[in-house]
């Protein structure tokens, strides 16, 4: 399995995300903005400066969708505050539902930090402007969300707890279930593939891994970084997986873009529409 170099020397690349217009939007959490990859390799600056942006989405209404200190949404230079807490520190990786509704995860701990007590995070649903329902809590360090083919669950990494929890999006359940553990392994970003399968960004193990539907190990993609933070699926039919990562690259391409294939096609995330 190949993989091809599209850019690098950025600080920590997040919140990957396959755009209608044919580029692949990103941020850099550790420098700030986010930014568009084109199909010839250029890169230009959507929003400038904001540092922090662990997820984007497309909005309905055109422009992004992008968390950090708050949920904002940025169109023709313009943000609107979707949703904001004072009590939370800031929320990281964000999905949407086939109705448009907003899910993102609290962080109430410094995700950088290696040791020490945690203050648990929340899964939110955003419903509207400027209100959100609690769905479960518990969250440790909240990571990458994704919703299944079906539209039947919501996955939810959870780094510090080394797991992938799913959440019934019927609301049948209280409390989300295990649908896998990785051992030592820290799960961060991932993609959903139109089979089921989750594609985990293992940060700290330099590899994405496939997790069936049925919580079952499959592919693993090893990566010249041992950041992997996240991934997505885009390009033609979405048959092409994106990687990205922070420091650590064994190749000298800290917070770098890469491309590959993995014989499987992305589900598209729907639009936002708060």
């Amino acid at each position: 399995m190949t993989l091809e170099l599209l850019a690098s020397g950025y600080g920590l690349i997040e919140g990957p995300r396959w755009s209608a217009d044919g580029g692949l939007y990103f941020s850099d959490v550790h420098h700030g903005g986010v930014f568009r990859l084109a199909a010839d390799g250029t890169v230009s600056t959507v929003v400038p400066k904001r540092r922090g942006v662990g997820g984007i989405v497309f909005h309905a209404d055109g422009g992004i969708v992008m968390s950090g200190r708050d949920i904002c949404h940025h169109h023709d230079g313009v943000n609107r505050t979707v949703y904001a807490d004072a009590g939370v520190p800031g929320f990281n990786d964000l999905t949407t539902d086939a109705e448009g509704r907003l899910y993102i995860g609290t962080m109430r701990s410094n995700p950088f930090a290696t040791d020490g007590e945690r203050t648990f995070g929340e899964c939110l649903r955003v419903d509207a402007e400027g209100s959100a329902s609690l769905l479960y809590g518990g969250v440790s360090l909240t990571n990458g969300m994704g919703v299944s083919p079906d539209g039947r669950w919501l996955y939810h990494a959870d780094t510090a707890n080394h797991l992938l929890r799913r959440w019934a999006l019927d609301g049948s359940q209280v409390e989300p279930e295990v649908h896998a553990h990785f051992g030592a392994g820290l799960p961060d970003g991932l993609a959903v593939d139109a089979a089921g399968s989750i594609w985990v960004a293992m940060v700290s193990a330099g590899t994405v891994q496939e997790v069936r539907a049925d919580g079952t190990m499959g592919t693993t993609v090893e990566v010249p970084s041992r950041m992997v933070t996240s991934c997505a699926f885009g390009g033609d039919g979405l048959a092409d997986l994106y990687v990205v990562t922070g420091s650590g690259s064994s190749s000298g391409h800290d917070g770098a873009i890469y491309r590959t294939q993995v014989g499987s096609v992305g589900v598209p995330v729907p639009l936002c529409r708060v």
